[in-house]
């Protein structure tokens, strides 16, 4: 079975490039003169030989695990590659054939890419750089102290990058591989490496950023068989130079924008990170009840229509129904009277909350006073009213004094709104039966059903009404000037 403890990404080493030793002699290009004849990577996994492509020349800066493995895989594809580090005793090991890191198969490989005469190491970035045409970036970004992201080893080897660019003629592509923030790469790294290359991005070079999904344990098979291969670019050129390193490699490359492909990595991890947590406290619960956890858990990941699937992943508005608001308060209250502790699981509809009042706060930005909530069940095509969001919000709406109504053909007029006959009578007030109407005298439309009166209401909008979508809405819609995106 599956273990999630296991599915742990690896984070990159701390280095700092301020300085570089010169005691050690850098190889010259003529080092890559041993011609390459017969080498096979050992590794076969899945029953597949790794087949080599095109040779590339690669400068890969940090020879931590991401840097490390990188070079031996990357060597055996068939390319040349350089490693980087200003740590003389990694740069030694990889020189001599052996890892600097433990982990499986990497000293066999590095072996083998010794051999080869493909592989070389250095503390030299600007010798590096010279020869080779593609540099993966791999330094550490530690934690700092209030959690956030420490750029300054980056940072630094950014700056020793663009010094070298400065003395190259030819067309260089830079891949950024440590984890950052979003907009690091072109808001910081970019102009750090324009600045210090006297270049300009685009032109003169190219940019990627590309995450890396390695365990520790398994990231030579990982490596080969990636779960993704992600490259955001700078530009199409730089893409399409980016993409020679992993003709190789199994799978699609997904291509998307630099701000993407570095927050899919967060993502990554702290889903991860919550699965394994959310798992804990499940077999926390279990424990207490005498219940089997891995029998529970066995049940639960059979079901891959909802469990395992996109189905609840994609940002949207806040959940309701007759099952998970109430099922949730119900394994809280459980857990309570067992006296187990579930931070995560008694958090979850408190999140929900925040979600819808983080709707009302975008209404309140805007300056409306007559709102329609165009679908007022939890979900599209039911008429089920039990613990609705779209309910909830029309609610707040009333209390702050706006002029509210609603559009849902599902709710028959006889179905109670609320269980207080008075808020009942002023939700029922708000009905429209009348989509003309509805679009008339509105300011703001709150679209939480992705129906067809929907969509007849949004194209007879004028320009001064507001659309704020909690469903994600076509492309086109997204792209009017009075559309507001609940989270994205």
């Amino acid at each position: 079975m599956f273990d999630p403890k296991l599915d742990v990404s690896i984070s990159e080493d701390d280095y700092s490039f301020e300085s570089y030793t010169t005691e050690y002699q850098p190889p010259q290009e003529s080092d890559y003169s041993t011609p390459y004849t017969s080498f096979t990577p050992p590794i076969t996994t899945n029953n597949k030989l790794i087949s080599k492509t095109e040779s590339l020349k690669i400068s890969i800066i940090g020879l931590g695990y991401v840097g490390s493995v990188s070079c031996a895989c990357f060597t055996s594809l068939g390319h040349q590659v350089i490693g980087v580090d200003p740590e003389l005793s990694k740069v030694n090991a990889i020189n001599e054939g052996h890892s600097p890191i433990v982990e499986p198969q990497l000293e066999e490989l590095l072996t083998e890419a010794h051999k080869s005469g493909k592989l070389k190491a250095t503390a030299d970035i600007e010798q590096a750089i010279h020869i080779s045409d593609i540099t993966l970036v791999s330094v550490g970004t530690p934690s700092k102290k209030d959690g956030g992201c420490d750029l300054s080893y980056l940072k630094a080897a950014s700056e020793q990058i663009g010094h070298a660019l400065a003395k190259k003629t030819s067309y260089h592509v830079v891949i950024f591989r440590s984890t950052v923030p979003p907009t690091t790469t072109n808001k910081i790294l970019i102009p750090l490496l324009e600045a210090s290359a006297n270049k300009i991005c685009g032109k003169d070079f190219g940019v990627c950023f590309n995450p890396e999904f390695l365990r520790e344990s398994t990231a030579i098979d990982d490596f080969y068989h990636p779960p993704k291969t992600v490259l955001g670019s700078y530009d199409n050129k730089s893409i399409e130079f980016a993409k020679r390193l992993y003709k190789g490699v199994e799978g699609d490359i997904i291509h998307t924008s630099i701000e993407a492909a570095e927050f899919v990595k967060y993502i990554d991890n702290t889903w991860h990170a919550l699965k394994v947590s959310f798992g804990n406290e499940v077999g926390r619960i279990c424990k207490a009840l005498e219940v089997d956890s891995h029998e529970v858990m066995d049940i639960f990941l059979q079901d891959t229509k909802l469990n395992i699937s996109p189905y609840y992943l994609k940002p949207g508005f806040a959940f309701g129904g007759s099952c998970l608001p109430k099922d949730t308060r119900g394994i809280v209250s459980m857990a309570k009277e067992l006296n187990v502790n579930i931070p995560i699981i008694e958090h979850i509809n408190q999140s929900n909350h925040f979600h819808i009042a983080h709707t009302m706060n975008m209404i309140e930005q805007l300056p409306v006073s007559k709102v329609a909530i165009v679908g007022l069940t939890f979900k599209a095509d039911t008429d089920d009213l039990r613990e609705s969001p779209s309910l909830e919000l029309l609610k707040q709406l009333l209390k702050k004094g706006y002029q509210v109504q609603f559009y849902d053909p599902c709710i028959a007029s006889d179905i109670p709104l609320d269980m207080d006959p008075e808020i009942n009578r002023q939700l029922n007030a708000a009905r429209c039966n009348s989509l003309s109407r509805l679009t008339k005298i509105n300011d703001a439309f709150v679209i939480t059903h992705k129906k067809s009166y929907s969509e007849k209401i949004i194209n007879n909008c004028s320009k001064d009404q507001h659309i704020i979508d909690v469903v994600h809405l076509t492309s086109t819609v997204r792209q009017s000037e009075n559309y507001h995106g609940l989270c994205w």
